[in-house]
């Protein structure tokens, strides 16, 4: 009876974690997607609970009650600009947990094959329980390593981490652990090689993202998330978990579509980003910058310029989400609508640091969704648009990537802003984006740079606007 109430209860859990997924998929249904993934989660957990025989409850509740009180503030305090790294840490401890888990099996196991002799279903299993430790290990040290560059933390740069024989080493620690996995496999009697595998493995996914630009770690924490997924997956079947497979399933295929959409918005292939070294040269070439005369504007001529404007498109990017001015932007908005201005916000699939990042923001300010046009709406209309206004973003309208064939940009699809009549470009600087590309529109007749904090421009433009 408990059996079959559990297989129902995982059934439902199951149906409710697709529904999240569809529902995520889209901005207007994103509310009710995250709350159906949250039934789900709880149901499959509950569902658990009920069917196990617990020795230790206090463990179990002790558990849940740090983890409360640890994620709940996270919740609540962390910054927008922090959404990827807070992904990024999720996914470390996510797939720590597998791999502990798989750990703990592997040791639980081992005495009685060791008593009994190995089966065909032993060894099997065996195998499945390294490839998942091993995926576990390496995504959760990887995501440590995509959190801190994400953070810009000093000591460990943004941009990749290169040096001689990097391939050959991380062949080795990643060929070194799956061998380990087939000779467990083959004599699971030998339980000292499985810290070696370990090992091999957490080294594995510090190297890995190591090499990896800053620009790209978007891209790599959905691979990572793919990695912990199918970390998931292999567990489930050690443990004969239903439920635990498909939600694995469905996290490390969402994980990997979402990558390869990554990838093709920023024309980039897998092994680019896994193992290219983007943006080491662009890095190094940027500082040698060269001064170039560009158009620098105040306040009161970008309020001109708008309140003279019919349609007005506004493109978001990262420095949007530093300078919390989604709620500013949304105010100089409305005091264009009111004049009758036509209000249009563009939305690259890369802009931010997350996919979605901007209309997450945006959402936040009360934005309407149907004001929200992703690339391939917006991109016909800009020839017709009198103004676009960039908050922050950089290499997504850079033209390089449709102009420059020597740049690293080149042939990644952007928003064609630079077609618009005129350009307001708020930025803190002159500085280069995330890629250490430049970018050709702050020297655009028709661009005018109004360098400083955004929130505070755009709170000054709307009080310009009122006085036009």
């Amino acid at each position: 009876m408990i059996h079959d109430v559990r297989l129902g209860m995982y059934a439902v859990a199951a149906i409710l974690f697709a529904l999240s997924l569809k529902g995520m998929s889209e901005v207007r249904t994103s509310r009710l997607g995250n709350w159906a993934g949250i039934a789900g989660m709880a149901l499959g957990v509950i569902a658990t609970l009920v069917a196990v025989h617990l020795r230790h409850i206090d463990w179990v509740a002790g558990a849940v009650i740090v983890g409360v009180a640890l994620g709940v503030p996270m919740a609540l305090r962390m910054p927008m600009t922090a959404v990827p790294q807070r992904t990024a840490f999720s996914h470390a401890f996510g797939a720590l947990a597998a791999a502990l888990v798989g750990t703990g099996e592997f040791y639980d196991r081992v005495p009685e094959i060791a008593a009994h002799g190995a089966t065909i279903q032993d060894r099997f299993a065996i195998l499945v329980l390294c490839a998942e430790v091993i995926l576990g290990y390496l995504t959760a040290t990887g995501s440590i390593v995509a959190l801190l560059k994400l953070q810009e933390v000093k000591w460990v740069p943004s941009s990749p981490v290169i040096f001689p024989g990097r391939h050959a080493l991380s062949a080795l620690l990643i060929g070194g652990a799956f061998a380990i996995a087939i000779a467990l496999a083959i004599d699971p009697t030998q339980p000292y090689l499985f810290p070696i595998l370990i090992g091999a493995a957490l080294i594995f996914g510090v190297l890995l993202v190591l090499a990896i630009g800053g620009a790209d770690m978007p891209t790599v924490i959905a691979i990572l998330n793919s990695y912990a997924g199918l970390s998931a997956v292999g567990l489930g079947f050690v443990l004969n978990n239903k439920l635990l497979i498909v939600a694995g399933a469905l996290d490390g295929t969402s994980g990997l579509v979402l990558a390869v959409l990554m990838c093709q918005a920023m024309n980039r292939s897998f092994t680019n980003v896994l193992f290219g070294g983007f943006g080491a040269t662009a890095t190094a070439a940027a500082g040698k910058k060269e001064e170039r005369p560009y158009r620098s504007g105040a306040a009161d001529e970008a309020a001109f310029l708008l309140s003279n404007a019919s349609k007005v498109v506004f493109a978001p990017g990262y420095g949007l989400a530093v300078a919390q001015a989604q709620h500013a932007v949304r105010e100089v908005a409305e005091e264009l609508k009111k004049r009758g201005v036509d209000v249009k916000y563009a939305i690259h699939p890369v802009a931010g640091r997350m996919p979605g990042h901007m209309n997450v923001l945006l959402a936040d300010a009360n934005v309407p969704y149907d004001e929200l046009l992703e690339m391939e709406e917006i991109n016909p209309i800009f020839p017709e648009v009198d103004v676009v206004v960039v908050v922050g973003a950089n290499d997504v309208v850079n033209p390089a990537a449709r102009t420059d064939k020597t740049s690293p940009l080149y042939g990644m699809p952007m928003l064609d802003v630079d077609r618009a009549k005129n350009v307001i470009f708020l930025k803190r600087s002159m500085a280069t984006g995330f890629a250490g590309v430049d970018n050709e529109l702050f020297y655009q007749s028709s661009t005018m740079m109004l360098l400083g904090d955004a929130k505070k421009s755009l709170l000054h433009v709307r009080e310009a606007l009122k006085q036009v």
